[in-house]
């Protein structure tokens, strides 16, 4: 797959089939989307492309609206990687962009940028300035400048029961079991490891305190996780915690993980953690002792859980 940065840098010489959406998450139901696109470019013998953009439209339109996504863009260029894609074109949005009419998206992005064939879309899909063109409108334009339109019906998109709003909901709860079904992958967080507090080296259990660096990236609730992750090319477990550490009576939010049977050090490295199970709930305990009991049988906890 190629990524390219900019509508105007895509190679307009190579016939291409696309779709085009955020695609959050890239989940089941994103997932099914890209097959489609994927397997009719093989038969088509187009290039098949994924037009989304960047910032999210809505952190442009409602800036003062809080957005938090399921994928960084760079998680998600990773996740697109394996799909068997052509083409990920990732466009600045503008309120610029924002403002072009549904015959110029469609003449100026589709037909002239794109050198579209064909069009994979939902049957909601929403279009050109404040989204007024609908599934019908693209169809009257694919007659004029002579692509198809492939329409991904309602019965089939809601046969998945998959959103990238319920993915969200469910990842709010602290419900990762149900997230990570919904998006047939683990949901990932990822960031440089810095200097903490060392509570978790006083209390036997080291950590690695994980700075997101994404302000818009969505933070799971404030609880303990099963994890996993990959370390020097190593598969490891452990567990983190997500909160303020009340029994300390601290404030400040951390994301912290306890790798289990890990002794290496990870400070400035980027790590990427996948969630795998909810343990519990964070609490503030009622001495220091109480809660390295609770560590301990957390420990316990995970390591009886990880998979087989």
């Amino acid at each position: 797959m190629k990524t390219i940065h900019g509508i105007e840098n895509f190679p307009a010489d190579e016939a291409s089939i696309v779709t085009i959406g955020t695609f959050d998450g890239v989940h089941l139901g994103h997932q099914q989307i890209l097959k489609q696109l994927i397997d009719t470019s093989r038969k088509s013998k187009l290039k098949s492309v994924l037009l989304t953009f960047f910032p999210h439209p809505r952190m442009v339109l409602q800036p003062d609206i809080s957005m938090c996504l399921i994928q960084t863009i760079q998680e998600r260029e990773k996740a697109l990687q394996k799909t068997g894609l052509d083409y990920l074109v990732i466009h600045p949005f503008s309120t610029e962009f924002s403002r072009l009419s549904a015959d110029d998206y469609v003449k100026q992005i589709l037909v002239e940028q794109l050198n579209v064939r064909k069009v994979v879309v939902g049957y909601d899909h929403r279009f050109g300035r404040n989204r007024t063109a609908s599934l019908e409108d693209m169809y009257h334009y694919a007659d004029i400048h002579e692509f198809e339109v492939i329409e991904i019906n309602a019965e089939k998109i809601e046969s998945t029961a998959v959103s990238s709003t319920k993915i969200r909901k469910a990842i709010d709860e602290g419900n990762i079991e149900l997230a990570n079904t919904y998006l047939g992958h683990s949901f990932t967080i990822e960031g440089m490891v810095i200097d903490g507090d060392k509570r978790g080296r006083e209390l036997s259990y080291p950590t690695a305190n994980i700075d997101l660096q994404n302000q818009h990236k969505i933070v799971p609730k404030q609880g303990v996780y099963l994890v996993k992750s990959k370390l020097k090319g190593r598969v490891v477990y452990g567990m983190m915690n997500i909160g303020t550490k009340p029994t300390f009576d601290t404030t400040m939010p951390s994301i912290e993980v306890h790798f289990l049977d890990w002794n290496g050090n990870l400070y400035g490295q980027a790590v990427q953690v996948e969630l795998l199970k909810w343990v519990r709930e964070e609490r503030k305990f009622s001495s220091v002792e109480e809660l390295q009991t609770q560590i301990q049988a957390d420990e316990q906890y995970c390591r009886s859980s990880i998979p087989t």
